[in-house]
């Protein structure tokens, strides 16, 4: 409880100076002229300005108010390192014991996880205790305690304006512990597939026990390409290095560096960099060679056309060299058939060869077949469409290339109207899986216009994707050593571009053929996918196979879990998994490897792994707080006035500040108007009767 004398004026202050002013002027006037009574008027004017300005006395009533104090418990994943976690929960509970006891003391307890996706964007720890002292009132801050390993990213480079109370920092883990972590210095954001890109590198060691250094003994290091071993080899540390690789395929690579790990190391989990590398294919080169001519020969050249990404070389094959009729040569064809040029020299140039109602005429000789059959067994693509003289002497069954077709003739044209119908297998495959107004089972009939001719072949290989009259193979893909072979038994897909019987999906089926030829990995037939989102792991395998599927998933940190993969539609399965720790994560089927990142490839939280008070200690040097490692021992904990030191060598202050809060008021008049009116009247009276005297 406080008192103090208030004023509550009657009247504006200028208004009471004024009269009070006026009665000045009176009593110099009336002591000028030595007029009796004027003591007993100065009284009289003193009394009546005072009451004029109406004092009164103010009690005020306080309570005290408790402090606030803070601990801050680092959650992030590079708490997960040793025995962490166990010392930080330790330390908690000896600071909340050890505070129970404070009546006038609130304790608040928040714990601080990574930011960004699993907490790979590092520790935020001093934004989360700023945020939550902003909520604290003035002057009841008794400061705060941080249990962290030091490895905190969002300090400030100078506090401008410290908290209103000491930091404190316990620091979880050892000292001089030591670390090997990899570092991947320089990498393109993407290349062109088939081409070579260069990454340079750099494994540290954190640091020699002894001399502090960051470079220790050679170190082994292995390269990976999406989970494939390319190369291991033996590097110096601390030194920049640089490794080349080719891109074997579009769209995302992941290039996986891994370090040996070192004896004594904290963790081996940043022993690893990941980096992803966007593949994209330089302008596909399309050889396309036409035969017959039919309705449908454009059909081809224009859809390969309407893709700005490919390159369309285009030759008809109309005449044998041998006939000579005599006509001149400028009117027989823009540019003679370069087939040596084509066929033997450039031909690996070339992403796919085309074969649309090929007539064997003897433009081609066989040794160009034989040299067509190694292209597509080195990692080539053929695309052969048929017409009726595919049955006949001179079709290319005839040739070397028989080889690597998966149907054969039987000599037999069906010339019937008929609607082709995905198959089994087809129903399953990327390339013919949901295409727009496929039918959902065989008993529905597709939405699609009818062809008319369909050449009959028996299927020895591949995998048959639609059929035909009597389930007879009408569009068949096979994998022919490292390249690929597409065959279409029929030439009236030109039908569906012309909207015949309400047409059909002649580009995507079209587009899907080549793009599986030239192995997009979008329309692999045997993959497993996996991405993350929202801290989940969302695995998708596809597969001609209908069998159940188990994969492996393992955790950036070596933990192996397996997960069922549900079957959902379309040949796929799948399944989401929550993913617990930012990095790597390798999920394998027993056949094929993937890998996925959660959060960012080289999280900035796992970066440097080491106990350090580095970061921390200028924050704790200015608002006079103390840096203590808890494997040292707990410090003890004491109650410390503003003013003086909060911390010590084996203890750690918190500020009692006294705060009070003002609870009521009570205000009494020292003038009241019983009191100032007789006085007044018995001055003034007083006054007249010296006066009269």
């Amino acid at each position: 409880m406080s008192g103090a004398i208030t004023w509550a004026p009657l009247l504006p202050w200028p208004a009471i100076a004024a009269l009070g002013g006026a009665g000045l002027v009176l009593l110099i006037l009336a002591a000028a002229r030595r007029a009796r009574g004027t003591v007993w008027r100065a009284l009289a004017l003193i009394l009546l300005s005072v009451a004029l300005m109406e004092p009164r006395l103010t009690r005020e009533d306080h309570a005290a108010q408790t402090d606030i104090a803070v601990i801050a418990v680092d959650a992030s994943p590079s708490q997960r390192t040793g025995e962490r976690r166990g010392r930080a929960q330790q330390a908690l509970d000896a600071l909340k014991a050890d505070l129970a006891g404070e009546t006038d003391l609130e304790v608040r307890t928040i714990e601080v996880p990574g930011a960004g996706p699993d907490g790979s964007e590092g520790t935020p720890l001093i934004g989360a205790l700023d945020r939550e002292i902003a909520e604290i009132p003035a002057g009841r801050f008794a400061g705060a305690v941080l249990i962290t390993d030091g490895q905190v990213h969002d300090v400030p480079e100078e506090s401008a304006d410290p908290p209103g109370g000491p930091v404190h920092v316990l620091l979880t883990g050892e000292h001089d512990e030591t670390d090997r972590r990899m570092v991947i210095e320089n990498v393109p954001s993407y290349g062109l597939v088939g081409k070579e890109i260069s990454i340079v590198y750099r494994v540290e060691d954190y640091p020699e026990p002894e001399t502090g250094a960051l470079a220790g003994p050679p170190a082994r290091i292995t390269l990976r390409r999406d989970g494939e071993v390319l190369t291991e080899q033996e590097v110096s540390v601390g030194d920049d290095h640089q490794i080349t690789l080719t891109l074997e395929h579009a769209g995302p690579t992941i290039i996986e560096l891994e370090a040996a790990p070192r004896e004594g190391e904290l963790s081996e989990i940043n022993n690893r960099a990941a980096v992803a590398v966007n593949g994209v294919r330089d302008r596909l080169r399309v050889l396309l060679v036409s035969g017959q001519p039919h309705l449908g020969e454009r059909t081809w050249r224009n859809l390969l056309k309407s893709d700005p990404s490919v390159d369309l070389v285009h030759f008809t094959i109309l005449r044998p060299p041998d006939k000579d009729d005599f006509t001149p040569l400028r009117e027989l064809a823009l540019i003679a058939f370069p087939t040596q040029e084509l066929f033997e020299k450039r031909i690996k140039e070339f992403d796919l060869i085309v074969f649309d109602r090929y007539v064997v005429r003897h433009v081609l000789p066989p040794s160009y077949f034989e040299n067509i059959v190694t292209y597509v067994r080195e990692g080539g693509a053929v695309l052969v469409a048929v017409g009726p003289e595919f049955s006949g002497l001179r079709s290319l069954a005839q040739t070397p290339l028989v080889d690597v077709l998966p149907v054969k003739p039987t000599g037999e044209v069906v010339e019937q109207p008929f609607r082709p119908r995905t198959s089994a297998v087809g129903r399953r495959h990327p390339v013919t899986a949901s295409l727009p107004a496929a039918a959902v089972s065989p008993e529905v009939e597709p939405a699609w216009g009818p062809w008319f001719r369909q050449i009959e072949g028996l299927a020895e290989a591949g995998n048959v994707l639609m059929e035909g009259p009597g389930g007879a193979p009408l569009v068949i893909l096979d994998r022919i050593g490292e390249g690929r072979v597409a065959e279409v038994m029929s030439d009236q897909i030109w039908l569906w571009a012309r909207g015949y019987g309400g047409g059909g999906p002649h580009a995507e089926l079209v587009r899907r053929l080549a793009h599986w030829l030239m192995k997009e990995p979008e329309l692999e037939e045997e993959a497993l996918r996996a991405t993350a989102q929202d801290g989940r792991l969302n695995i998708e395998r596809v597969s001609l196979d209908e069998n159940p599927v188990t994969v492996t998933v393992t955790s950036p940190s070596g933990d192996a879990r397996s997960v069922e993969l549900k079957p959902t539609r379309d040949g796929k399965s799948a399944a989401s998994v929550v993913a617990e720790e930012p990095g790597l994560y390798r999920i394998d089927d027993g056949t094929q490897t993937v890998l996925a990142a959660v959060g960012a490839l080289n999280a900035l939280e796992l970066a440097d792994l080491r106990t350090t008070p580095e970061r921390l200690q200028p924050l704790a040097d200015v608002t006079g707080g103390g840096v203590h490692w808890i494997a040292d021992g707990m410090p003890g904990l004491r109650r410390t006035l503003p003013g003086r030191d909060s911390r010590g060598r084996n203890w750690i202050g918190l500020t009692r500040n006294g705060a009070q809060v003002v609870t009521g008021i009570a205000q009494v008049p020292l003038l009241p108007w019983w009191l100032v009116l007789p006085l007044g009247l018995g001055f003034l009276g007083i006054g007249w009767w010296r006066e009269g005297r």
